[in-house]
């Protein structure tokens, strides 16, 4: 049965009512958004850390051979074939063994990089699309620079039918999306600390060339996918829409109260008693001005209820996106024992704590504000982050500078304090700094092992509204579907859409 097809009509394109969110490091996974996806809305996997993913379940012994199947698929044989003899380990690695790591992300990186970021794309959306004919997303952080041109060209390779983006300003996208589905080069700024003291390096761009990363691959035209812009703000839709390179399709606009990465609040930063950002009205996003644009948009941040859907509908928006309600559901890529932790504690009947998501401004190294569900044995307990010997040996989250030389350096303030002084950061932007890198990849069961015996703990994100949980916990249930959440959602909304059409539906 598929549920929903429940897609409204905005401009003469159909859109989906549900989105769901593209969550951390594979908690989106292919499974989850095949799910959804499947079910009659938009399903989008995370493209965070997409070949650190694949190069992980290769080692862990692919034991469904999902990963090698779809490797199978790649254009590039050749590179699949090394792909599978440098990683694959059969029947997994020992207890205590470290992960093999890909290349790190810089402004030249190695052809090895941009190769292992394009079949993890490329992977992980052939898997979500594979064996149904309905849409599905890839979702990127604009901040994650240096790894996103190859992570796109692999989602395109494997037919992606939305990309979305957010945590930055992606104006430039549209135009890479233009350029790949024609297999030519594309470029991107590369936004860098410390430009005003080296004028020659105010034009610094990364840059991704099918031609000289798979030489050998034929190089077939590709299906352009639609481009949705994650604002938190009017101002920045409509810069979007007018002054991007190519042609935004759509927003998602996304309030304070979601999980993961938050927009810094407008204006000089004000914390609060328990030492959180302060929103204000400054904060909310005028829809009016939004709607005016004439682009579908979607609602995110709390929104997982029939009552918020329907505010959503009510102010012109095409649907909602959800997040936090998808990342503890059955078919989630969050670690097992997270998700039973969570719902003990925040989704129950009997559940009582008084403990909610901390938006932590330091967490992240990115210096936008982060959501942090205090969880016992993770990093949000002060103890255990103290005692994390500092490494950076993932690196997504680095920031591209010029150095004291005046050389490019890449640094984040979670890495070895007298690395970063080194590269000529400052000693209080490493306080509080947490290595989401490492963290997230624990939240989905792919923590490293490091050399010096150090087992990589989880770090959990959440929005603001976890024991929204509950309601999808019926009838003395310990878990929940990605069904139930979408039944939950639209139980009072689907009558309103009786004419919806089929949800085999592609852009």
């Amino acid at each position: 049965m598929v549920l929903g097809t429940v897609w409204a009509s905005f401009n003469d394109v159909r859109n989906p009512i549900i989105i769901q969110g593209g969550m951390g490091a594979g908690v989106s996974d292919w499974r989850l958004a095949r799910t959804v996806s499947c079910l009659g809305h938009l399903g989008v996997v995370s493209g965070t850390a997409v070949n650190t993913l694949l190069l992980r379940r290769l080692q862990d012994g692919d034991p469904q051979g999902h990963s090698r199947r779809a490797l199978s698929q790649f254009p590039d044989r050749a590179i699949a074939e090394e792909i599978l003899s440098l990683f694959f380990q059969e029947g997994g690695r020992n207890p205590g063994q470290p992960y093999k790591l890909s290349p790190l992300s810089n402004l030249n990186a190695s052809l090895r990089f941009h190769q292992l970021s394009v079949a993890g794309a490329f992977v992980e959306v052939w898997l979500a699309k594979e064996g149904h004919d309905n849409p599905v997303g890839i979702n990127l952080l604009e901040k994650l620079q240096l790894a996103n041109l190859p992570a796109i060209y692999g989602a395109m390779l494997a037919g992606v039918d939305y990309v979305l983006m957010g945590a930055g300003i992606p104006r430039e996208i549209p135009g890479v999306l233009d350029l790949f589905s024609e297999q030519k080069a594309a470029s991107i700024k590369a936004h860098a600390v410390g430009l005003s003291s080296a004028p020659e390096h105010e034009d610094v761009r990364t840059s991704f060339d099918p031609a000289l990363v798979f030489p050998d691959m034929e190089k077939k035209p590709l299906k352009r996918p639609l481009f949705l812009a994650i604002v938190s703000s009017a101002t920045l839709a409509t810069h979007l829409a007018k002054k991007s390179t190519g042609r935004v399709d759509g927003f998602v606009v996304e309030g304070p109260l979601a999980g993961g990465h938050n927009a810094p609040p407008r204006g000089p930063l004000k914390l609060s008693e328990t030492g959180e950002p302060i929103y204000g009205s400054k904060d909310v996003p005028d829809l009016v001005a939004i709607k005016e644009i004439g682009l579908p948009f979607w609602m995110a941040g709390s929104f997982a209820t029939p009552e918020k859907l329907r505010e959503a509908l009510a102010a012109g928006a095409a649907g909602i996106q959800v997040g936090t309600a998808f990342a503890f559901c059955e078919e989630s890529g969050m670690s097992e024992s997270i998700k039973r932790a969570a719902i003990r504690k925040w989704g129950l009947p009997e559940s009582n704590t008084t403990d909610r998501v901390f938006t932590d401004p330091l967490a992240s190294p990115t210096d936008f504000p982060f959501k942090v569900a205090p969880m016992e044995g993770t990093l949000s307990d002060n103890t255990l982050y103290q005692a994390r010997p500092r490494i950076c040996d993932l690196g997504y989250l680095r920031t591209l500078a010029v150095g004291p030389s005046g050389d490019f350096v890449h640094r984040c303030p979670s890495e070895p304090v007298a690395d970063y002084l080194k590269k000529g950061g400052k000693i209080e932007e490493t306080v509080g700094r947490k290595c989401l890198c490492n963290a997230l990849m624990t939240n989905i069961d792919m923590g490293q092992s490091q050399k010096s015996g150090h087992e990589e703990l989880a770090l959990v994100t959440a929005g603001d509204d976890l024991a929204m949980l509950r309601r999808f916990l019926r009838g003395g249930k310990t878990s929940y579907s990605a069904r139930d959440v979408l039944e939950q959602l639209l139980e009072d909304v689907k009558p309103a859409f009786s004419d919806a059409t089929s949800s085999s539906v592609s852009p």
